[in-house]
C-alpha cells in the first residue's frame, strides 16, 4: 500500500500550480536585476509572485521581502527590530527563533493549554525598556493558536515590536492581525524549498542581515531564487481546504479518545495538527514503529545520538514525563479520505505491540 504521509508540518506536498510555476521559470531563466529583455521578464515575474504572496498574507508588496526561508525571515527580522531593545520569546518557539533571539531573551512562559500567558507577558512588558516580542501563530508541534490580537495590544500599550512565526499557520488560515512583522515559507505552504517572505507593516524598515548587490529594496542581497519564489507565489490553499482536514484531524482523534492524550485540545488549533501523546513509549520508538508500517509521522522530541530529548514545547506546558512521549500528525493538503482509518488501524497495531513488549 503507499506509504501514508502525515508530516505535513515538517514539508508540505508541493503543488501542482507550484510546480507549474516552478518548471515555468525554470524554463524562461532571467536574472531580474539584468536590464535587458531576459532580465526585464524576469523582474516582472518575481514582481508578480511578490504582489500574491504580499496579496494574501497582508502586507504591500514594498514591504513583501523575499528570503531563502522562514529561518532566514525570522532572523533577518529579529536582528533588524530587536536592535536597541529587549527581546522576549515565547517559552514554545520554534529552534530557529530561539537561536536567533539568543541566550539573553526573556522567555515568556505558556498555559497548560500552550497559549501564551498573556498575565505574564504584561508584566513582563511593563517591567523593562521597550521589548521586540516573538511570538509565533501557531505552534509547528501541537498547532496551538497563540493569543496575537491580544499580545499585539498589549505590546502596542507599552512601545514594544511584535514578530509573528506565521511558517505553520500561514495558508492553514487567516494571519491575525497586529504584527509589525511575519515569516512565511514557500515549503510549508505547498511551495518548493528555498524561498520564503518577511512581510513588515507600513513604515518599518529594518537594515539587511545579507549584505549584497542591493536586491530587495537592499534588504536582502543576492540574486534571487526566482523558481522557488515563483513556487512560493503560487502556491494557495483550495476553497474549502481547511475545513477537509479539520473534519479529518477530528476523526483521527475521537478514534484515539480513552487511549492517548491531545496536547493542547480545547483551544483552537491548526486543522490539520495532532500532537498525540502515548504515556510510557518514547516518540522515537512510536516514530520507527508507525513508519514499518507505512505511516509516516514525527516525533514531538528531538533525537541526538541515539537519545530522545524531552520536547521544550509539552515540556512547556507541564507535561513532564509526557514530553518525551508526543508524535505529531499532520495532515497535507491532498491527505487521502480514509488517513484517519489508516492511521487508527496502525496506531492500534502499534500500542497493542510495544504493549506486549513493555510487559
Amino acid at each position: 500500500m503507499t506509504p501514508l504521509y502525515l508530516d505535513a508540518n515538517a514539508t508540505e506536498r508541493l503543488r501542482p500550480v507550484a510546480r507549474a510555476a516552478v518548471i515555468a521559470a525554470l524554463e524562461a531563466g532571467g536574472n531580474p536585476s539584468s536590464v535587458h529583455g531576459d532580465g526585464r521578464a524576469a523582474r516582472r515575474r518575481l514582481e508578480e509572485a511578490r504582489e500574491r504572496v504580499a496579496a494574501r498574507f497582508g502586507a504591500r508588496p514594498a514591504d513583501t521581502v523575499f528570503t531563502a526561508g522562514g529561518t532566514e525571515a525570522n532572523a533577518l527580522a529579529i536582528a533588524g527590530l530587536g536592535r536597541g531593545r529587549r527581546v522576549l520569546v515565547g517559552a514554545t518557539e520554534h529552534p530557529a527563533v530561539l537561536a536567533a533571539a539568543g541566550p539573553a531573551a526573556e522567555v515568556v512562559p505558556v498555559l497548560a493549554d500552550g497559549r501564551a500567558d498573556l498575565a505574564a507577558l504584561e508584566r513582563m512588558l511593563a517591567s523593562g525598556p521597550p521589548a521586540l516580542l516573538c511570538l509565533m501563530a501557531a505552534n509547528n508541534e501541537t498547532g496551538v493558536l497563540h493569543p496575537i490580537a491580544e499580545a499585539a495590544a498589549l505590546c502596542r500599550a507599552h512601545g514594544a515590536l511584535l514578530h509573528m512565526d506565521a511558517v505553520q499557520a500561514a495558508g492553514r488560515g487567516p494571519l491575525p492581525g497586529g504584527a509589525d512583522s511575519w515569516a512565511i515559507s514557500g515549503h510549508k505552504l505547498g511551495g518548493p524549498p528555498g524561498a520564503g517572505a518577511l512581510l513588515l507593516r507600513p513604515g518599518l524598515d529594518l537594515p539587511a542581515l545579507i549584505a549584497g548587490g542591493g536586491q530587495e529594496r537592499g534588504r536582502r542581497g543576492g540574486t534571487e531564487p526566482l523558481p522557488a519564489i515563483a513556487g512560493l507565489g503560487a502556491a494557495q490553499a483550495a476553497p474549502g481546504e481547511a475545513a477537509r482536514l479539520a473534519a479529518l484531524r477530528d476523526r483521527i482523534e475521537a478514534g484515539l479518545a480513552g487511549r492517548a492524550i491531545i496536547a493542547g485540545a480545547g483551544v483552537p488549533r491548526l486543522p490539520n495538527t495532532s500532537c498525540i501523546i502515548l504515556p510510557g513509549v518514547a516518540a522515537e520508538t512510536q516514530v520507527i514503529a508507525l513508519d514499518l508500517m507505512g505511516v509516516r509521522v514525527s516525533a514531538g522530541a528531538a533525537c541526538s545520538s541515539g537519545k530522545v530529548a524531552r520536547s521544550p514545547v509539552l515540556a512547556a506546558m507541564g507535561l513532564g514525563d509526557l514530553a518525551g512521549c508526543g508524535i505529531r500528525v499532520s495532515l497535507p493538503w491532498d491527505a487521502p479520505e480514509d488517513a484517519p482509518e489508516r492511521f487508527l488501524d496502525a496506531w492500534a497495531a502499534m500500542r497493542s505491540r510495544l504493549s506486549k513488549n513493555a510487559a
